[in-house]
């Protein structure tokens, strides 16, 4: 994922609300949102590549999601960070402890945000500090920096979130993650790649003929447990692929 704005609101309602879109080159493949066959209880995306994912829900009110750290200097990992989201999804480790042990390891993988939650707790854990962070309530968001670190889009996205919180619908909240104005240059982060390259990615939704957002996905958990996962998948220059609605 390259933005994720969410919610964490423990004994309310509506615990957990999450927006976010995966960023990825299209030619790498993927499969939609869906039921794993190879995990029971397991819904996600899938990187055909490395057999990994970038968001997705569990057994037991498991939660987890990832976004790359952009930084083109940095030593890349010799395993890929989709693992880290679906070996949570697939275990049965609290969220502090399959943190700590991720943050034990985490110069094994090129730079990566990680958000692990179940139930009774969501976790935060960035490669780049390696201390696990318990999160209180409130609404966050990560882009390809540190937890709420101010790129417009994340502060945008943040804010529309917001607005949303008393009624947070699917299409509403799909509609926040369209969004494909490219931020002023003046407000532009500086992060090594050039300014063509960082108006292109300022914007919530990316589109390009080979990099853009592949998918557009909100969740909705409820107090009783109930889970609600909507997806939206893109090609080239943004053309829709589909959606997937799932209740589970």
């Amino acid at each position: 994922m390259c933005l994720i704005v969410f919610a964490w609101r423990p004994g309310h309602a509506q615990p957990l609300i999450v927006a976010a879109n995966r960023d990825e080159f299209y030619a790498r493949p993927s499969r939609m949102l869906g039921a794993w066959d190879d995990a029971p209880g397991v819904y996600a995306g899938r990187d055909l590549e490395a057999g990994g994912t970038w968001l997705g829900v569990g057994p037991a009110g498991r939660f987890a999601a990832l976004t790359n750290i952009r930084d083109p200097q940095q030593v890349l990992g010799a395993r890929s960070r989709g693992e880290l989201v679906a070996a949570f999804l697939r275990g049965d480790l609290g969220v502090e402890a399959y943190l700590d042990q991720v943050a034990s390891r985490s110069q094994q993988y090129s730079g990566f945000n990680l958000l692990v939650g179940d139930n009774g707790a969501l976790g935060y854990l960035s490669a780049r500090e390696a201390q696990v962070r318990l999160l209180g309530e409130g609404v966050y968001g990560l882009s390809n920096a540190g937890l709420d670190t101010p790129w417009p889009k994340l502060v945008k996205a943040r804010a529309g979130l917001t607005q949303h919180l008393a009624d947070p619908q699917p299409e509403a909240l799909l509609a926040l993650l369209g969004d494909n104005l490219q931020a002023a240059d003046g407000e532009l982060p500086e992060t090594g790649v050039g300014l063509s390259t960082e108006r292109l990615l300022s914007s919530v939704f990316i589109a390009s003929q080979n990099y853009g957002t592949r998918a557009s996905t909100v969740l909705i958990v409820e107090a009783d447990g109930r889970r609600r996962l909507v997806e939206r998948s893109f090609g080239p220059f943004g053309g829709h692929l589909g959606e997937v609605d799932l209740q589970v």
